[in-house]
Protein backbone atom coordinates (compact mmCIF):
# COMPACT_ATOMS: atom_id res chain seq x y z
CA UNK A 1 0.00 0.00 0.00
CA UNK A 2 1.17 3.50 -1.05
CA UNK A 3 1.79 5.96 2.34
CA UNK A 4 -0.69 9.14 1.93
CA UNK A 5 2.21 11.45 0.83
CA UNK A 6 3.93 9.09 -1.88
CA UNK A 7 3.79 11.34 -4.63
CA UNK A 8 1.64 10.62 -8.13
CA UNK A 9 5.11 10.54 -9.63
CA UNK A 10 6.73 8.02 -7.26
CA UNK A 11 3.48 6.00 -7.98
CA UNK A 12 3.65 6.41 -11.79
CA UNK A 13 7.43 5.53 -11.66
CA UNK A 14 6.30 2.51 -9.49
CA UNK A 15 3.84 1.33 -11.96
CA UNK A 16 6.39 1.90 -14.65
CA UNK A 17 4.45 4.20 -16.66
CA UNK A 18 6.63 6.96 -18.49
CA UNK A 19 5.95 10.42 -16.91
CA UNK A 20 5.86 11.81 -20.42
CA UNK A 21 2.83 9.96 -21.12
CA UNK A 22 1.17 11.05 -18.02
CA UNK A 23 2.14 14.77 -18.59
CA UNK A 24 1.50 14.55 -22.31
CA UNK A 25 -2.44 12.53 -21.60
CA UNK A 26 -2.89 15.43 -18.76
CA UNK A 27 -1.27 18.19 -19.70
CA UNK A 28 -0.29 18.86 -16.52
CA UNK A 29 3.12 19.05 -15.32
CA UNK A 30 4.08 16.39 -12.33
CA UNK A 31 4.99 18.45 -10.02
CA UNK A 32 1.63 20.78 -10.36
CA UNK A 33 -0.48 17.38 -9.97
CA UNK A 34 0.92 16.13 -7.38
CA UNK A 35 0.68 19.81 -5.42
CA UNK A 36 -3.14 19.54 -6.88
CA UNK A 37 -3.50 16.26 -5.46
CA UNK A 38 -2.23 17.25 -1.91
CA UNK A 39 -4.12 20.58 -1.73
CA UNK A 40 -1.15 22.86 -2.44
CA UNK A 41 -2.22 24.40 -5.24
CA UNK A 42 -5.88 24.86 -7.12
CA UNK A 43 -6.29 23.48 -10.36
CA UNK A 44 -6.41 26.07 -13.07
CA UNK A 45 -10.01 25.99 -15.68
CA UNK A 46 -7.66 24.38 -18.27
CA UNK A 47 -6.14 22.00 -16.06
CA UNK A 48 -9.87 21.34 -14.40
CA UNK A 49 -10.88 20.42 -17.92
CA UNK A 50 -7.75 18.18 -18.82
CA UNK A 51 -8.11 16.39 -15.45
CA UNK A 52 -11.89 15.90 -16.11
CA UNK A 53 -11.32 14.39 -19.51
CA UNK A 54 -8.37 12.39 -18.36
CA UNK A 55 -10.53 10.71 -16.27
CA UNK A 56 -12.99 9.95 -18.60
CA UNK A 57 -10.57 8.13 -21.30
CA UNK A 58 -9.65 6.24 -18.02
CA UNK A 59 -13.15 4.91 -17.32
CA UNK A 60 -12.23 5.07 -13.70
CA UNK A 61 -15.65 4.58 -11.94
CA UNK A 62 -13.97 4.55 -8.09
CA UNK A 63 -15.68 5.22 -4.73
CA UNK A 64 -15.73 8.28 -3.55
CA UNK A 65 -14.74 9.04 0.12
CA UNK A 66 -14.69 12.09 2.16
CA UNK A 67 -12.21 10.94 4.62
CA UNK A 68 -8.27 11.28 2.98
CA UNK A 69 -9.65 12.22 -0.32
CA UNK A 70 -7.13 13.48 -2.83
CA UNK A 71 -8.99 16.00 -4.68
CA UNK A 72 -8.37 15.39 -8.34
CA UNK A 73 -11.72 16.22 -10.12
CA UNK A 74 -13.61 13.06 -11.76
CA UNK A 75 -10.78 11.06 -9.42
CA UNK A 76 -11.57 11.54 -6.06
CA UNK A 77 -11.01 8.43 -3.69
CA UNK A 78 -9.80 7.30 -0.65
CA UNK A 79 -6.23 6.93 0.84
CA UNK A 80 -6.94 3.04 0.72
CA UNK A 81 -8.01 2.55 -2.87
CA UNK A 82 -5.12 4.69 -4.33
CA UNK A 83 -3.56 0.92 -4.63
CA UNK A 84 -6.84 -0.05 -6.94
CA UNK A 85 -7.25 3.43 -8.73
CA UNK A 86 -4.56 5.36 -9.47
CA UNK A 87 -2.58 2.39 -10.37
CA UNK A 88 -4.76 1.41 -12.39
CA UNK A 89 -4.87 4.49 -13.68
CA UNK A 90 -1.18 4.92 -15.07
CA UNK A 91 -1.44 1.06 -15.65
CA UNK A 92 -4.37 2.08 -18.50
CA UNK A 93 -4.38 -0.65 -21.04
CA UNK A 94 -5.10 2.05 -23.80
CA UNK A 95 -1.66 3.80 -23.59
CA UNK A 96 0.49 0.34 -23.35
CA UNK A 97 2.29 -1.58 -25.77
CA UNK A 98 0.12 -4.97 -26.39
CA UNK A 99 1.86 -8.52 -24.68
CA UNK A 100 3.88 -10.34 -27.03
CA UNK A 101 3.61 -13.83 -27.60
CA UNK A 102 7.27 -14.89 -26.50
CA UNK A 103 6.63 -13.32 -22.62
CA UNK A 104 5.21 -16.04 -21.15
CA UNK A 105 7.38 -18.61 -18.99
CA UNK A 106 6.80 -22.67 -20.48
CA UNK A 107 9.02 -25.65 -20.15
CA UNK A 108 10.89 -26.11 -23.84
CA UNK A 109 10.27 -22.54 -24.95
CA UNK A 110 12.17 -21.86 -28.37
CA UNK A 111 11.28 -18.39 -28.19
CA UNK A 112 15.12 -18.26 -28.19
CA UNK A 113 16.03 -20.48 -30.99
CA UNK A 114 13.47 -19.82 -33.48
CA UNK A 115 15.49 -17.52 -35.41
CA UNK A 116 18.39 -20.41 -35.77
CA UNK A 117 15.46 -23.22 -36.42
CA UNK A 118 13.76 -20.47 -39.34
CA UNK A 119 17.22 -19.86 -40.42
CA UNK A 120 18.23 -23.23 -40.63
CA UNK A 121 14.61 -24.67 -42.45
CA UNK A 122 14.96 -21.55 -44.92
CA UNK A 123 18.79 -23.40 -45.76
CA UNK A 124 17.77 -26.74 -45.84
CA UNK A 125 14.30 -26.97 -47.47
CA UNK A 126 12.40 -25.52 -50.24
CA UNK A 127 9.17 -25.73 -52.12
CA UNK A 128 7.35 -25.35 -48.67
CA UNK A 129 3.82 -24.39 -48.60
CA UNK A 130 2.59 -25.54 -45.89
CA UNK A 131 3.90 -25.48 -42.45
CA UNK A 132 2.96 -28.38 -39.96
CA UNK A 133 3.66 -27.43 -36.02
CA UNK A 134 2.01 -30.08 -34.64
CA UNK A 135 3.38 -30.03 -31.05
CA UNK A 136 3.20 -26.24 -30.78
CA UNK A 137 3.84 -25.76 -26.80
CA UNK A 138 3.82 -21.55 -26.99
CA UNK A 139 3.97 -21.39 -30.56
CA UNK A 140 7.07 -19.25 -31.35
CA UNK A 141 8.09 -21.64 -34.35
CA UNK A 142 4.44 -21.21 -35.45
CA UNK A 143 4.86 -17.18 -35.12
CA UNK A 144 7.80 -17.03 -37.35
CA UNK A 145 6.26 -19.22 -39.67
CA UNK A 146 3.13 -17.61 -40.22
CA UNK A 147 4.47 -14.81 -42.50
CA UNK A 148 6.60 -17.08 -44.55
CA UNK A 149 4.08 -19.90 -45.43
CA UNK A 150 1.11 -20.55 -47.64
CA UNK A 151 -0.58 -22.20 -44.86
CA UNK A 152 0.47 -22.95 -41.05
CA UNK A 153 -1.15 -25.40 -39.34
CA UNK A 154 -0.43 -25.35 -35.25
CA UNK A 155 -2.12 -27.65 -32.87
CA UNK A 156 -1.46 -28.81 -29.12
CA UNK A 157 -3.37 -31.12 -27.00
CA UNK A 158 -3.86 -28.84 -23.99
CA UNK A 159 -6.93 -26.39 -23.62
CA UNK A 160 -5.03 -23.35 -22.50
CA UNK A 161 -2.66 -23.39 -25.45
CA UNK A 162 -5.28 -23.59 -27.95
CA UNK A 163 -7.20 -20.33 -26.40
CA UNK A 164 -3.98 -18.71 -26.89
CA UNK A 165 -3.37 -19.90 -30.81
CA UNK A 166 -6.89 -18.48 -31.30
CA UNK A 167 -6.51 -14.86 -29.25
CA UNK A 168 -2.96 -14.48 -31.04
CA UNK A 169 -3.80 -15.64 -34.47
CA UNK A 170 -7.21 -16.54 -35.56
CA UNK A 171 -8.85 -14.56 -38.32
CA UNK A 172 -11.82 -12.80 -36.28
CA UNK A 173 -13.85 -10.11 -35.98
CA UNK A 174 -12.85 -8.23 -32.56
CA UNK A 175 -13.31 -4.31 -31.33
CA UNK A 176 -10.28 -2.81 -29.52
CA UNK A 177 -11.68 -0.45 -27.66
CA UNK A 178 -14.30 -2.55 -26.65
CA UNK A 179 -11.87 -4.75 -25.16
CA UNK A 180 -10.12 -2.18 -23.74
CA UNK A 181 -13.19 -0.61 -21.82
CA UNK A 182 -13.53 -4.69 -20.16
CA UNK A 183 -10.11 -4.47 -19.09
CA UNK A 184 -10.00 -0.90 -17.68
CA UNK A 185 -12.97 -1.80 -16.06
CA UNK A 186 -10.95 -5.15 -14.54
CA UNK A 187 -8.15 -3.10 -13.74
CA UNK A 188 -10.55 -0.81 -11.36
CA UNK A 189 -11.58 -3.89 -9.40
CA UNK A 190 -11.07 -3.69 -5.64
CA UNK A 191 -10.52 -7.11 -3.87
CA UNK A 192 -11.74 -5.83 -1.09
CA UNK A 193 -15.18 -5.23 -2.52
CA UNK A 194 -15.10 -8.85 -4.02
CA UNK A 195 -16.62 -12.35 -2.58
CA UNK A 196 -14.57 -15.32 -2.29
CA UNK A 197 -14.68 -17.90 -5.46
CA UNK A 198 -13.72 -21.14 -6.93
CA UNK A 199 -10.24 -19.58 -7.71
CA UNK A 200 -9.51 -17.89 -4.60
CA UNK A 201 -10.83 -20.27 -2.10
CA UNK A 202 -8.49 -23.32 -3.73
CA UNK A 203 -5.22 -21.67 -5.36
CA UNK A 204 -5.25 -17.89 -2.96
CA UNK A 205 -2.39 -18.36 -0.47
CA UNK A 206 -0.59 -20.99 -2.49
CA UNK A 207 -0.42 -20.26 -6.31
CA UNK A 208 -1.24 -16.54 -6.11
CA UNK A 209 -1.54 -14.17 -3.61
CA UNK A 210 -5.22 -14.24 -1.83
CA UNK A 211 -6.53 -10.95 -3.38
CA UNK A 212 -4.87 -11.46 -6.78
CA UNK A 213 -6.91 -14.56 -6.27
CA UNK A 214 -9.74 -13.05 -6.07
CA UNK A 215 -9.55 -10.77 -8.95
CA UNK A 216 -8.59 -14.02 -11.37
CA UNK A 217 -11.73 -15.92 -10.13
CA UNK A 218 -13.91 -12.81 -10.90
CA UNK A 219 -12.91 -11.89 -14.09
CA UNK A 220 -12.41 -15.16 -15.09
CA UNK A 221 -15.83 -15.88 -14.23
CA UNK A 222 -17.27 -12.64 -15.66
CA UNK A 223 -15.51 -13.33 -19.28
CA UNK A 224 -18.10 -16.42 -18.74
CA UNK A 225 -21.20 -13.80 -18.05
CA UNK A 226 -20.64 -11.67 -21.00
CA UNK A 227 -19.22 -14.24 -23.79
CA UNK A 228 -22.95 -14.15 -25.00
CA UNK A 229 -21.48 -10.23 -25.92
CA UNK A 230 -18.87 -11.09 -27.15
CA UNK A 231 -17.62 -12.12 -30.25
CA UNK A 232 -15.54 -15.64 -30.29
CA UNK A 233 -12.29 -14.05 -31.09
CA UNK A 234 -13.14 -11.12 -28.36
CA UNK A 235 -13.77 -14.44 -26.23
CA UNK A 236 -10.20 -15.72 -26.91
CA UNK A 237 -8.21 -12.65 -26.68
CA UNK A 238 -9.72 -11.89 -23.19
CA UNK A 239 -8.89 -15.49 -21.83
CA UNK A 240 -5.17 -14.95 -23.58
CA UNK A 241 -4.86 -12.06 -21.62
CA UNK A 242 -5.91 -13.49 -18.20
CA UNK A 243 -3.59 -16.33 -18.59
CA UNK A 244 -0.49 -13.82 -20.14
CA UNK A 245 -1.14 -11.43 -17.55
CA UNK A 246 -1.30 -14.19 -14.15
CA UNK A 247 1.90 -15.49 -15.47
CA UNK A 248 4.47 -14.17 -13.83
CA UNK A 249 2.15 -12.92 -10.29
CA UNK A 250 2.32 -17.06 -10.42
CA UNK A 251 3.83 -18.17 -6.86
CA UNK A 252 5.68 -20.60 -8.16
CA UNK A 253 9.28 -21.34 -10.08
CA UNK A 254 7.41 -21.51 -13.90
CA UNK A 255 4.74 -24.11 -13.56
CA UNK A 256 2.12 -25.20 -11.27
CA UNK A 257 3.52 -28.79 -10.50
CA UNK A 258 4.08 -26.98 -7.20
CA UNK A 259 3.96 -23.69 -4.88
CA UNK A 260 6.66 -22.10 -3.37
CA UNK A 261 6.08 -23.00 0.65
CA UNK A 262 6.70 -19.05 1.47
CA UNK A 263 5.14 -16.08 2.09
CA UNK A 264 3.54 -14.64 -1.06
CA UNK A 265 4.50 -11.26 -1.82
CA UNK A 266 1.74 -8.47 -2.09
CA UNK A 267 1.39 -7.43 -6.32
CA UNK A 268 -1.43 -5.67 -7.91
CA UNK A 269 -2.79 -7.52 -11.08
CA UNK A 270 -3.16 -5.18 -13.69
CA UNK A 271 -4.20 -6.67 -16.98
CA UNK A 272 -3.00 -5.80 -20.39
CA UNK A 273 -4.10 -6.68 -23.90
CA UNK A 274 -2.24 -9.62 -25.68
CA UNK A 275 -0.55 -8.77 -29.28
CA UNK A 276 -3.96 -10.16 -30.76
CA UNK A 277 -3.72 -10.63 -34.84
CA UNK A 278 -5.50 -12.23 -37.21
CA UNK A 279 -4.48 -14.33 -40.19
CA UNK A 280 -6.13 -16.29 -42.98
CA UNK A 281 -3.86 -18.84 -43.48
CA UNK A 282 -4.11 -20.45 -40.28
CA UNK A 283 -5.48 -23.78 -39.19
CA UNK A 284 -5.63 -24.03 -35.22
CA UNK A 285 -6.08 -28.07 -33.77
CA UNK A 286 -6.52 -29.02 -30.15
CA UNK A 287 -5.36 -32.87 -30.77
CA UNK A 288 -3.81 -35.78 -30.02
CA UNK A 289 -0.62 -35.11 -32.66
CA UNK A 290 -0.25 -39.20 -33.95
CA UNK A 291 -3.99 -39.13 -34.69
CA UNK A 292 -4.14 -35.58 -36.73
CA UNK A 293 -1.20 -37.06 -38.65
CA UNK A 294 -3.02 -39.82 -39.85
CA UNK A 295 -5.17 -36.71 -41.55
CA UNK A 296 -2.43 -34.27 -42.71
CA UNK A 297 -0.93 -33.55 -45.70
CA UNK A 298 1.75 -31.44 -46.01
CA UNK A 299 5.80 -29.73 -47.01
CA UNK A 300 7.32 -29.76 -43.94
CA UNK A 301 6.46 -30.82 -40.13
CA UNK A 302 7.82 -29.31 -37.25
CA UNK A 303 7.99 -32.12 -34.30
CA UNK A 304 9.14 -30.37 -30.72
CA UNK A 305 7.41 -33.55 -28.25
CA UNK A 306 7.99 -33.52 -24.65
CA UNK A 307 10.75 -35.42 -23.96
CA UNK A 308 10.94 -36.76 -20.01
CA UNK A 309 8.17 -37.44 -17.74
CA UNK A 310 6.72 -34.31 -17.35
CA UNK A 311 3.30 -34.07 -18.25
CA UNK A 312 2.94 -30.52 -19.34
CA UNK A 313 -1.22 -31.17 -19.05
CA UNK A 314 0.04 -31.60 -15.00
CA UNK A 315 2.18 -28.85 -15.39
CA UNK A 316 -0.53 -26.24 -16.57
CA UNK A 317 -3.31 -27.52 -14.60
CA UNK A 318 -4.21 -24.46 -13.41
CA UNK A 319 -4.62 -22.80 -16.75
CA UNK A 320 -6.19 -25.92 -18.00
CA UNK A 321 -8.68 -25.56 -14.85
CA UNK A 322 -9.20 -21.43 -15.63
CA UNK A 323 -9.60 -21.91 -19.24
CA UNK A 324 -12.54 -24.91 -19.31
CA UNK A 325 -13.99 -23.49 -15.95
CA UNK A 326 -15.35 -26.59 -15.39
CA UNK A 327 -14.45 -26.14 -11.81
CA UNK A 328 -13.22 -29.56 -11.05
CA UNK A 329 -12.40 -31.08 -8.05
CA UNK A 330 -9.02 -31.14 -6.73
CA UNK A 331 -6.27 -33.57 -5.58
CA UNK A 332 -3.09 -33.50 -3.79
CA UNK A 333 -0.67 -30.57 -2.00
CA UNK A 334 -0.36 -29.36 -5.71
CA UNK A 335 -4.51 -29.29 -5.89
CA UNK A 336 -4.77 -30.64 -9.50
CA UNK A 337 -7.94 -32.04 -11.32
CA UNK A 338 -7.93 -35.68 -12.24
CA UNK A 339 -5.55 -36.89 -14.98
CA UNK A 340 -6.59 -35.84 -18.72
CA UNK A 341 -4.46 -36.00 -22.02
CA UNK A 342 -1.40 -37.80 -20.62
CA UNK A 343 0.89 -37.58 -23.46
CA UNK A 344 2.79 -41.45 -24.86
CA UNK A 345 6.09 -39.55 -25.07
CA UNK A 346 6.20 -38.92 -21.43
CA UNK A 347 6.35 -42.38 -21.06
CA UNK A 348 8.59 -45.70 -21.62
CA UNK A 349 6.57 -45.89 -25.23
CA UNK A 350 8.03 -42.07 -25.85
CA UNK A 351 10.04 -44.31 -28.53
CA UNK A 352 7.17 -46.15 -30.45
CA UNK A 353 4.57 -43.06 -30.21
CA UNK A 354 7.33 -40.90 -31.96
CA UNK A 355 8.02 -43.91 -34.29
CA UNK A 356 4.11 -43.76 -35.21
CA UNK A 357 4.20 -40.30 -35.69
CA UNK A 358 6.30 -40.21 -38.38
CA UNK A 359 5.22 -43.68 -39.90
CA UNK A 360 1.69 -41.84 -40.62
CA UNK A 361 2.62 -38.32 -41.26
CA UNK A 362 2.65 -37.25 -45.89
CA UNK A 363 4.88 -34.66 -45.82
CA UNK A 364 8.48 -33.96 -47.78
CA UNK A 365 10.37 -32.61 -44.81
CA UNK A 366 10.63 -33.64 -41.06
CA UNK A 367 12.25 -31.19 -38.69
CA UNK A 368 12.51 -32.74 -34.97
CA UNK A 369 14.15 -30.62 -32.43
CA UNK A 370 15.30 -32.44 -29.43
CA UNK A 371 17.95 -31.26 -26.64
CA UNK A 372 20.69 -33.34 -24.63
CA UNK A 373 19.19 -33.52 -21.63
CA UNK A 374 18.78 -37.51 -21.87
CA UNK A 375 21.86 -37.47 -20.03
CA UNK A 376 20.38 -35.44 -16.58
CA UNK A 377 20.91 -37.05 -12.93
CA UNK A 378 17.71 -36.58 -12.39
CA UNK A 379 14.46 -39.18 -13.25
CA UNK A 380 12.56 -36.95 -14.30
CA UNK A 381 14.50 -34.60 -16.24
CA UNK A 382 15.75 -37.70 -18.26
CA UNK A 383 14.93 -37.85 -21.75
CA UNK A 384 12.12 -41.04 -22.69
CA UNK A 385 13.72 -41.02 -26.33
CA UNK A 386 16.82 -41.70 -26.44
CA UNK A 387 19.17 -39.22 -29.54
CA UNK A 388 20.06 -42.32 -31.20
CA UNK A 389 16.47 -43.61 -31.25
CA UNK A 390 15.07 -40.11 -33.28
CA UNK A 391 18.28 -40.24 -35.28
CA UNK A 392 17.84 -44.02 -35.99
CA UNK A 393 14.00 -43.42 -36.97
CA UNK A 394 14.64 -40.52 -39.05
CA UNK A 395 17.53 -41.96 -41.10
CA UNK A 396 15.27 -44.57 -42.65
CA UNK A 397 12.39 -42.03 -43.92
CA UNK A 398 15.30 -40.31 -45.81
CA UNK A 399 18.61 -38.18 -46.05
CA UNK A 400 18.67 -36.54 -42.21
CA UNK A 401 21.19 -34.09 -41.36
CA UNK A 402 21.29 -32.61 -37.52
CA UNK A 403 22.39 -29.24 -36.53
CA UNK A 404 23.43 -28.27 -33.05
CA UNK A 405 23.31 -24.74 -30.91
CA UNK A 406 24.58 -23.92 -27.17
CA UNK A 407 21.42 -22.68 -25.67
CA UNK A 408 21.26 -21.95 -21.88
CA UNK A 409 17.75 -23.62 -21.26
CA UNK A 410 14.64 -22.76 -19.28
CA UNK A 411 14.80 -25.15 -16.10
CA UNK A 412 12.73 -24.48 -13.47
CA UNK A 413 14.09 -27.21 -10.73
CA UNK A 414 17.73 -27.60 -9.11
CA UNK A 415 19.22 -30.08 -11.96
CA UNK A 416 22.42 -28.53 -13.88
CA UNK A 417 22.98 -29.89 -17.63
CA UNK A 418 26.80 -28.81 -18.35
CA UNK A 419 27.28 -28.21 -22.27
CA UNK A 420 23.73 -27.73 -22.87
CA UNK A 421 22.98 -28.17 -26.39
CA UNK A 422 19.80 -27.97 -28.70
CA UNK A 423 19.62 -30.01 -31.75
CA UNK A 424 17.94 -30.19 -34.79
CA UNK A 425 17.33 -32.58 -37.46
CA UNK A 426 16.19 -31.88 -40.69
CA UNK A 427 14.87 -35.20 -42.89
CA UNK A 428 14.07 -34.81 -46.91
CA UNK A 429 11.72 -37.55 -46.76
CA UNK A 430 12.49 -40.51 -49.18
CA UNK A 431 8.95 -42.07 -49.60
CA UNK A 432 10.30 -45.74 -51.25
CA UNK A 433 12.82 -45.57 -48.62
CA UNK A 434 10.07 -44.90 -45.78
CA UNK A 435 7.45 -47.45 -47.35
CA UNK A 436 10.71 -50.22 -47.05
CA UNK A 437 11.65 -49.64 -44.08
CA UNK A 438 8.47 -49.34 -41.72
CA UNK A 439 6.70 -51.72 -43.86
CA UNK A 440 6.54 -54.11 -41.06
CA UNK A 441 4.39 -51.35 -39.10
CA UNK A 442 0.86 -51.99 -39.87
CA UNK A 443 -0.90 -50.50 -36.82
CA UNK A 444 -1.04 -48.20 -33.70
CA UNK A 445 -0.35 -50.17 -30.67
Amino acid sequence: MYSRDCTLKEIGEKCGHPSQEIQQTADIELTQLDKIANNEQSSSVRQFRSLDEFGDAMHLKLVEYSEFAINIPSLRVSESKILYGLEALFQNTIHQKPISLESRRYIGNKAKLTKWIMDLIDKETEKVNTFVDIFAGTASVSNQAIPKYKQVIINDILFSNNVIYKGFFEAGEWDVEKLNDIITYYNALDPDMLQENYFSKNFGGKFYEHNVAKLIGHIRQDIENIKSKLTVKEYNILLSTLIYNIDKLANTVGHFDAYIKKQIRVQQLHLRLINARDFNNVKIYRENANELAKRLKSDLVYIDPPYNSRQYNRFYHLYETLVKWDKPLLFGVALKPAPENNSLYCTTKARDAFEHLVVNLNTRFLVVSYNNTYNSKSHSSENKIRLEEIESILNKCGKTKIFECSHKFFNTGKTEFEDHKELLFITEVDDKRKNKSFSSVLHWR
